[in-house]
């Protein structure tokens, strides 16, 4: 391979981000980070070459990423968030220094509107949960009486809509469970004053299925899944543990992962995320996440090197290194983890799916042995870069003792 790009990662505040730092840095790229705060997640880890502070304001940072540009000559651009990736499309054709890691608006909107997804898969024989978008309050007392219940809500293109909602004082879950009409009228009466509502679907059972494909010019060049182990909040969010599953899982499922990304004509990374039912061993779709995902530390402690692949193919014209990854191995995101098993202990009455039972002791157990598992691995800790957790635990305490201190004056 030729001399290596340097490369610029916008969002080094969060897990994803390190995970990022990591993969390139360790491989002897160097990486300039951009994080929020002094304090970001990935401004400690040994990988980074340089970190920096974001610009305040969208004109301001894209001039620091085009003076970033001219300093450092032809590299690679990595974004984090969908917000940031949307606001870098905004300035494209400015940033043209830059090799892009990130997909364009098009393709981004094909992915972040789930109605446009939702069609593209039924084209592809892609399962689809039963999906009805209400338009007025009609709409959702006439669905109330011939729905299954329990029912899902989500939006359908959340980055469109929140704004709206917040001028309202609406709230913008990510999702939201009701278990009655009842539930679901009183949930969506507030709504009616801005004529905006989110997509009704059907209840899935099941656990969370994860694919992960890097696409250039309609071929998959690397594919990844993994198994939602926990989720937080229980009944269902975003992964606090997961588990890597051998390629040759879910076969089929993939062949339809890949069909799918090709007919939205998808170039980079993606996660095609299904809810997988055991008992009848069908998966049905859930949404695509046209970016780096929030489970990324797993797939790079497995060895599925996404951010090096990605930077490889697109970045410097090279083909990718076809690796095996390691199934089997967990990955925690301990603090998530550590609120899920305290809502199981304690609170059991606050989990929104009634469909699901926990038993306290086993997973109290189970949290316990995870800890001295060989295959267990962390977002964020790492033996070999460990700054980033003791930083990030020196800001906790720091951040808990300004709480008590403000609460002592305040009594």
């Amino acid at each position: 391979m030729s001399e290596l790009k340097p490369a610029v990662v916008l969002g080094i505040d969060t897990p994803i981000g390190l995970a990022i730092i990591r993969d390139l840095g360790s491989r002897g790229v160097a990486v300039t980070g951009i994080g929020r705060h002094a304090g970001a997640l990935g401004m400690s880890s040994r990988y980074l070459h340089q970190g920096l502070l974001r610009a305040s304001g969208e004109a301001a940072l894209v001039a620091q990423l085009r003076a970033l540009g001219r300093q450092l000559g032809p590299a690679c651009l990595f974004a984090i968030s969908e917000s940031d990736i949307a606001l870098l499309n905004r300035h494209r054709a400015s940033l043209s220094g830059f090799a892009l890691m990130f997909a364009d608006e098009a393709r981004m909107t094909s992915v972040l509107n789930k109605e446009q997804t939702y069609a593209a898969a039924a084209r592809v024989g892609i399962r689809v949960p039963r999906t009805e978008q209400p338009t007025c309050m009609a709409d959702v007392l006439a669905l109330a009486g011939v729905l299954r219940f329990p029912v899902v809500l989500k939006w359908a293109n959340p980055n469109d809509i929140a704004a709206t909602l917040a001028d309202a004082g609406l709230a913008l879950d990510k999702t939201h469970y009701c278990d009655s009409a009842g539930e679901l009228a009183a949930y969506l009466q507030p709504y009616e004053q801005v004529g905006i509502y989110p997509l009704v679907q059907e209840y899935c059972a099941g656990y969370g299925l994860g694919q992960f494909i890097l696409m250039h010019n309609g071929q998959a060049h690397y594919t990844f899944q993994h198994r939602r182990v926990h989720e937080w909040p229980p009944e269902g969010g975003f992964s606090s543990m997961c588990e890597s599953l051998p390629v040759d899982a879910h076969q089929g499922q993939m062949a339809h992962s890949i069909a799918l990304l090709r007919e939205l004509n998808w170039e980079g990374v993606a996660m095609v995320e299904y809810r997988h039912d055991p008992v009848t061993d069908t998966s049905a779709l859930m949404e695509i996440n046209g970016r780096f995902w929030g489970s990324l530390p797993l797939a790079y402690h497995a060895g599925a090197a996404f951010p090096w692949h990605m930077y490889c193919l697109f970045g410097m014209g090279e083909p990718i290194d076809q690796q095996a990854y390691r199934s089997g191995l967990r990955c925690r995101f301990i603090i998530p983890e550590t609120k899920r098993l305290l809502r199981i202990l304690f609170q059991q009455h606050a989990i929104a799916d009634r469909t699901l039972a926990f038993r306290r002791l086993p997973e109290l157990a189970g949290f316990l042995a995870d800890f001295v598992r060989p295959q267990t691995r962390y977002y964020v800790f790492e033996w070999r870069d460990p700054m980033p957790l003791l930083a990030d635990l020196g800001q906790m305490v720091v951040t808990i003792g300004r709480r008590l201190l403000y609460q002592g004056r305040r009594a």
